[in-house]
């Protein structure tokens, strides 16, 4: 008897204690992810990124630096298409930045405070805890839930499948859908640690644009940028690439503001401008870039200012929605496409490859496309404006919904000059 009450008592500690060890049930997480969201003071991730909005899908790197109370730093790169972008936050506002076009806009924004991110964890912890209906799954390495995706600048996101890592609560893998089920974002992240350390200047924007190598970036404040940038410049003199800019040794400050200046909303934004229809239309360059397409052998024009930019032509056009015409035009100093649609919603689409950059603060709401930052402007008459691959988009409407807006500009990714 006493054996028995003895393998009882044995097996009822042993009950306990991998009770205790075991598995958090949805209510112990969310707990957890609010205590932590709320004493959160830095962290670092990186991770792939796969957006299905064009034909095909692409594929971007992102690496992600937070520093409480609202210092921000998300850089996109796209490897096959040599695209690289940061978004950066701190007390100056929020920029976009182009390092290696030198192209830099800022705004006056509280992003992404009421907005969100994908890759940030303050809006996936968020979106857990405030989902009163969230779904629960408990698997071996990580907790999952099923919860409403709440991106206020993209109404076309309607879920989200979180894996947490039950470990620290990191995030490990992030499925964005539509209404249709379909996975719109796919983030996979390969490293994610809290409390990370970084250097004063890793959120100064003149920093990010004129460090020839992102990653030299100091983490922490022991690091030597200087011995990281000499040992990276050695490295590219091996092989002849990645000589610096001979702007930047002298100090110049980067342009800002690739977006062409106009008052939102306006005639020249909207109307079409007279000129003649055609596939492509010439204009300027910087010297850099034609050097670079004398070397890989491709056509140059003869002064070596000038070369030819394809139309990109959004993927997705809205059901009962045609092309109407193309027309090149002078927009201010730069030649530029008119890409006009007309149906249910009409609206235009302007494309400017922009040399000289005015100094400038976007005024306007921040909208979320995935692969960088847009802004749209205006009330009756409004303007979505963004960057991609060193062409800016305006693109112009006054029938047309902002999520219809947003699903068109986003399908521009992956397109090629035609």
């Amino acid at each position: 008897m006493r054996r028995v009450t003895w393998i009882l008592a044995i097996v009822i500690g042993l009950a306990a204690v991998l009770a205790g060890c075991g598995s958090k049930d949805a209510g112990s997480v969310v707990k957890d992810l609010n205590n932590m969201t709320s004493k959160l003071e830095s962290y670092k991730g990186t991770g792939k990124m796969v957006l299905n909005t064009g034909e095909h899908p692409q594929e971007y790197q992102v690496e992600v630096w937070y520093q409480n109370p609202h210092f921000y730093r998300i850089s996109l790169t796209n490897e096959n298409k040599d695209i690289k972008q940061i978004v950066l936050r701190n007390d100056d506002g929020v920029f976009v930045l182009t390092p290696h076009l030198n192209k830099s806009f800022r705004f006056q924004s509280d992003w992404p405070d009421n907005q969100g991110q994908v890759y940030l964890f303050q809006t996936l912890a968020q979106s857990i805890v405030n989902d009163n209906e969230r779904q629960f799954v408990d698997e071996d390495s990580a907790y999952v839930f099923d919860v409403t995706a709440k991106y206020q600048n993209n109404g076309n996101l309607k879920r989200q499948k979180i894996w947490l890592d039950k470990k620290n609560l990191a995030p490990k893998h992030v499925e964005v859908s539509d209404e249709n089920s379909k996975v719109i974002v796919k983030l996979d992240f390969t490293q994610f640690e809290f409390g990370s350390k970084f250097d004063k200047n890793a959120f100064d924007m003149q920093r990010n644009m004129t460090t020839s190598n992102m990653n030299s970036l100091s983490l922490t404040p022991d690091e030597n940028v200087l011995g990281d940038e000499k040992a990276n410049t050695e490295e590219k003199d091996k092989t002849g690439a990645g000589k610096p800019d001979e702007s930047k040794k002298d100090g110049t400050r980067p342009s800002v503001s690739p977006i062409p200046s106009s008052t939102p909303g306006t005639k020249n934004s909207s109307t079409d401008p007279k000129g003649t229809d055609q596939g492509k239309t010439e204009r300027g360059k910087n010297n850099s870039d034609s050097e670079k397409k004398d070397k890989d052998g491709k056509q140059t024009s003869e002064s070596g200012k000038d070369r030819s930019f394809g139309i990109i032509e959004p993927a997705y056009i809205p059901q009962g929605v045609e092309k109407s015409g193309i027309s090149d035009f002078k927009y201010g100093e730069e030649k530029a496409i008119l890409v006009r649609y007309k149906g249910k919603f009409n609206y235009n689409i302007v494309e400017v490859r922009p040399q000289a950059q005015a100094v400038a603060v976007l005024p306007g709401e921040l909208v979320d496309l995935g692969f960088t930052l847009g802004v749209l402007t205006g009330k009756e008459q409004r303007t979505l404006n963004w960057t991609y691959q060193g062409v800016d988009f305006k693109l112009s409407t006054s029938d047309m919904p902002k999520e219809e807006m947003i699903k068109v500009a986003m399908s521009v990714l992956g397109e090629g000059g035609k």
